[in-house]
């Protein structure tokens, strides 16, 4: 069986060029980096403003397992479907970051006979936006430490600061950091440490900007630490705003690609969905919205950490109303949720796959009742399903009154997505009553329990002491009007991530609150989620090589 690269290797992809003519870009905008692929000029926003936008599908899906969902495959090969079913559509999609790529979730362009290419460049350096935007956030960095040492007039307490460097990469021994040592004239000492480049408030700022403008206000918003009187002080007050939206300009731009079937998409941006809001950039949404009548996209990990930010975070910002979602699940992931090992998943189980199901159901009964979008849930399949659990998934999401469409894309491409295609077609028609699971009016303690209790499903919140007083504190500066980025385990509606399915009267624990003013969110992390992934016993680097041709081999 043939592997994801060399499936994405033996694909002659059209020049860019033509990718950007059948999506109707006009050559003046398109900034090609080599054949196949290129920069979208930002102000192709602006020329279309007064043209009609096309509609959004969000693809989103029950809760990570090891089995495997394949969402974004889901996502590249519905968009070829639509594709082959006579729609304009274009795919808006998120960068891979290093890290994953090295570690063990692998590269994010798809599978299979469902890719976007190439696939080597998107998941490995691409163009440069990653590098852009970790560039900035360390001259912040560079430029809050060089403050203190040239005298500290801000008053900046270097025990109060709360910027960190980033690097894209899984690198568990920055995480915690003592630098500044060796003497006066290298810096004051401090504890410190790094996040990933994808944590970081930069690319969350960059993905919800609305135009360079926009991108350059949200920069002097940023909180960086606090001074001996408990002041905020931001990258404006360091004069820091203008020189990191000068790295950032050229990243602002989207980037152009193709689908194996040369379906044009649209990749910028890579918040994770676990620590940020997990969705591609709002320059990218907008720009295919100008430019095709059906924009696919998808939110990372499950409906309860992607979608939810993606609707309460990203729609409410961007004036964004989606058209129907679908959500993708696997016969496989479902037996693993009902308490399957993973050796043993490809045995038909029905009493596993009914215990399993409640949590697919519980992302559906968010979508359509919470939100009021509607549905459509798209089973993954693979080889060993069997008709029995098949026919029991469908009953059970016909009884929410949601219907379950097959995709084969990983194999047949969009062929294999016809039927999701047509259906999503169906929803996209019928009318809907779009709504948020808050209200940003509430405070910020409501807001927390609106997301636990309607969407987490949790029995009770518990906010500890130091994320309370942290609250208040926000609460006091004014920031309590802004929406909830939750950080949250991707493997549970819970906060553990061993409890899988849809657990009951569990209490959600807050332990840390933090503000990200450029962004425009308030961040709540719980449980034991961290800001700076660490590589497995095993990572995936170690099966990746280059050889003599430059041809590279082992990225899946």
């Amino acid at each position: 069986m043939k592997t994801d690269i060399q499936i994405a290797q033996e694909t002659e992809a059209l020049r860019i060029t033509e990718i950007a003519e059948k999506a109707g870009i006009e050559e003046k905008f398109v900034e090609p980096y080599g054949f196949t692929k290129a920069k979208i000029d930002y102000n192709i926003l602006e020329e279309r403003k007064n043209e009609p936008d096309g509609k959004v599908v969000l693809v989103t899906a029950i809760s990570p397992t090891p089995a495997g969902e394949g969402k974004t495959t889901t996502t590249v090969g519905l968009a070829d479907a639509m594709q082959r079913i006579g729609k304009k559509t274009m795919v808006a999609l998120r960068e891979p970051s290093l890290g994953p790529v090295f570690g063990i979730k692998g590269g994010a362009a798809g599978g299979g006979y469902a890719q976007v290419i190439p696939m080597e460049d998107i998941n490995l350096h691409f163009t440069g936006d990653m590098h852009a935007i970790g560039a900035a956030n360390n001259l912040l960095a560079a430029m809050l430490d060089n403050h203190i040492q040239q005298g500290n007039s801000l008053g900046i307490d270097p025990r109060r600061i709360t910027w960190k460097r980033c690097v894209d990469m899984n690198d568990r021994q920055l995480r915690f950091i003592t630098d500044g040592l060796g003497g006066r004239v290298n810096g004051t000492p401090r504890e410190d440490g790094f996040d990933i480049t994808v944590a970081s408030e930069i690319m969350a700022i960059l993905c919800l900007a609305n135009n360079i403008d926009d991108l350059k206000e949200r920069l002097s918003r940023i909180v960086v630490g606090y001074t001996y009187n408990e002041e905020p002080v931001t990258a404006g007050q360091l004069k820091a705003h203008g020189a990191m939206a000068a790295l950032l300009k050229d990243a602002l731009k989207p980037n152009l690609v193709q689908t194996l079937e040369h379906t044009p998409a649209l990749i910028h941006g890579g918040p994770f969905a676990n620590i940020a809001h997990g969705c591609n950039s709002v320059m990218a949404t907008k720009t295919a919205m100008k430019l095709a009548d059906y924009v696919i996209t998808e939110a990372g990990f499950g409906a309860d950490l992607g979608a939810e930010k993606f609707l309460d975070i990203k729609c409410r910002m961007a004036g964004i109303k989606p058209s129907a979602v679908v959500i993708v699940a696997t016969v496989r992931a479902l037996k693993h949720h009902g308490g399957v090992q993973k050796a043993d998943l490809q045995e038909e189980n029905l009493q596993a796959l009914e215990a399993g199901l409640p949590n697919l159901l519980q992302h559906v009964e968010n979508i359509t009742q919470v939100y009021g979008l509607p549905a459509v849930v798209a089973i993954n399949r693979f080889p060993t399903d069997t008709e029995a659990e098949l026919a029991l998934v469908e009953e059970k999401c016909k009884e929410l009154g949601v219907n379950v469409a097959l995709s084969e894309v990983w194999g047949k491409g969009g062929e294999g997505g016809i039927s999701l295609a047509e259906e999503v077609v169906r929803l996209c028609e019928q009318p809907s009553d779009f709504q948020y699971s808050y209200d940003l009016d509430m405070t910020i303690e409501e807001k927390i329990k609106a997301i636990a209790k309607r969407i987490y499903h949790a029995k009770h919140v518990i906010i500890q002491p130091p994320a309370m007083k942290e609250l208040r504190k926000l609460e006091s500066l004014g920031f309590d009007k802004l929406p909830i980025c939750m950080a949250k385990t991707q493997y549970s509606f819970s906060d553990d991530q061993t409890l899988l399915g849809a657990p009951q009267g569990w209490t959600l624990q807050v332990r840390e609150i933090r503000v990200s003013a450029g962004a425009g969110f308030i961040v709540c992390l719980t449980g034991n989620i961290m800001t700076m992934p660490g590589l497995p016993k095993k990572p995936a680097a170690e099966n990746i090589d280059v050889d003599s041709r430059g041809v590279i081999s082992g990225l899946f």
